[in-house]
């Protein structure tokens, strides 16, 4: 056993016991953060405006602070880009992480020194958990490649600008920068399709035994390594044993990815964002994501069938529920506060807090009130694929509410197979089966004859790449849809269709 991995050994102990403290001990730890967050931030423009010198307990914060989505804390961050300092958090940010707003264009979250500091330690306590676990140090020695957003910054109002990822780059542990590929300069390419190549060539002969990034973006890298050199993944790369990724649901992607490679290897799920690390996947045998209730952030959770109506409840974690979708509200130390992630969760635990990210508050279908989400279309499909020997590579999910003249309305599913299902009726039927299964209302819709079964539109191979293309999102942080309640993806993906 090599020095480095002898040492990875004994702080993954080190760190697993820190975690266990907080962990076994959540309520406490959270209303620590709480009284710290409101402590800090009094003097600022926000807390002045929101008589944080009054706040004693969540209720004060409630009736105080409302929960906001970027467009309402816009004016604040807008003040930041102006040059006013102790705004949203004392001094100011550091960074300003750049990611793709609604209806106010470019979002632009601030990041302070003390945020990053949690994001950082989140990365690496996210593996060094997975060694505690496992024992397993075999991968410190080879290369780990983190497929990511450019690190090259620009500025705004004075503060480095940039991707999450691409910033992240610049805090990478110097223990781990002779092992990481890909090089700085391949790194700032911006243009995926010609960074990816560069990457190819740049990993192709070397040890990989650590690979990272989002599912979709992984799946391109290793189709252009098979495709270059006609072997698996897992024979390219005999050591490599570990994929860590985040952004999306990884099971659409496991069957290909198993195909692609060759082999099974262990999996790290991560929920990080702009906005904070939230959690990751702490255990090989359970697919819950630890929340992180020690990292700077407080959370609250308001039920998502609940969300949008006058009298929706702010819940602690002292009032979550087991098995329910809640749309996640944090406050942090980037200044960020009572803010709206977009994100739903369902906790699958309270010994300790355990997650699974279930949707997107803004992503669902309810053009017909059956409200559906990201988590359901996932598990349908994963039941159907399962039961056939469909290979899935992306897909997405629309309503038709103006089908041909004498039809009833459905539910249109775009999907690109790799390898159809030898019976699409039965694969159809499944997924509707299991949608009417776990959606009380979609089983009422469609046995009320409100709707017919859903239909599957078949996209090109290649074809959702080629539609993140035209909408100026192939690779890095970008996500496909996975579902909305109107037919915006659904029409930009007609020119793909089979």
């Amino acid at each position: 056993m090599s020095l480095k991995a002898i040492a990875a050994k004994w702080f993954a102990r080190f760190i697993a016991k820190k975690t266990n403290r907080w962990a076994n001990d959540p309520i406490n730890t959270q209303a620590q953060v709480f009284e710290s967050l409101i402590g800090r931030a009094q003097k600022t423009e926000f807390g002045r405006d929101h008589n944080f010198k009054n706040i004693r307990t969540h209720k004060d914060f409630v009736e105080n602070v409302p929960i906001r989505d970027y467009e309402e804390l816009k004016p604040y961050v807008e003040q930041i880009i102006d040059g006013k300092t102790d705004v949203l958090w004392p001094g100011k940010p550091i960074y300003f992480a750049k990611t793709s707003g609604t209806t106010s264009g470019a979002k632009y979250i601030p990041i302070t020194k003390e945020s990053i500091k949690h994001q950082v330690n989140a990365s690496r306590n996210a593996i060094l958990n997975y060694i505690h676990e496992t024992g397993n140090t075999d991968f410190v020695d080879g290369k780990m490649i983190f497929l990511q957003g450019s690190p090259v910054l620009e500025e705004k109002g004075g503060i480095k600008l940039g991707r999450l990822s691409g910033i992240s780059a610049h805090y990478v542990p110097g223990y781990l920068q002779k092992n990481r590929l890909p090089s700085w300069e391949t790194n700032c390419i911006e243009d995926w399709e010609t960074k990816v190549d560069k990457i190819v060539e740049e990993t192709v002969s070397k040890n990989m035994t650590v690979i990272a990034g989002i599912p979709s973006w992984v799946q391109m890298y290793f189709e252009k390594l098979q495709e270059q050199t006609g072997k698996k993944v897992g024979e390219l790369f005999k050591n490599f044993n570990l994929f860590i990724y985040g952004g999306v649901n990884y099971e659409p992607y496991r069957a290909k990815f198993e195909r692609l490679i060759g082999k099974k290897v262990d999996s790290i799920e991560l929920f990080p964002a702009s906005e904070g690390f939230f959690a990751y996947q702490n255990s090989q045998n359970d697919p819950g994501m630890l929340l992180l209730l020690n990292s700077g952030i407080f959370y609250e959770f308001v039920k998502a069938d609940e969300f949008f109506s006058q009298d929706r409840k702010r819940l602690t974690l002292t009032e979550v529920e087991l098995g329910v979708d809640y749309a996640m509200i944090i406050s942090t130390d980037a200044g960020l506060w009572a803010y709206n992630i977009g994100d739903t969760v369902r906790f699958i635990s309270k010994k300790p807090y355990k997650i699974l990210v279930s949707g997107r508050i803004k992503h669902f279908i309810s053009a017909f009130g059956e409200h559906v989400i990201a988590k359901e279309v996932e598990e349908a499909l994963k039941l159907a694929v399962s039961n056939s020997d469909a290979v899935v590579n992306e897909f997405t999910v629309a309503p038709q509410t103006s089908p041909e003249e004498g039809e009833l309305p459905y539910h249109e599913w775009f999907i690109e197979f790799e390898n159809g299902p030898s019976d699409l009726e039965k694969f159809l039927s499944d997924i509707d089966q299991s949608m009417q299964k776990q959606n009380s209302y979609y089983f009422d819709l469609i046995d009320g004859k409100i709707l017919q079964p859903l239909k599957i539109s078949q996209i090109k191979l290649g074809g959702f790449q080629e539609y993140m293309k035209t909408i100026g999102k192939l690779g890095g942080q970008n996500k496909v849809q996975r579902l909305a309640n109107d037919r915006k993806v659904a029409d930009g993906l007609q020119p793909f269709r089979v």
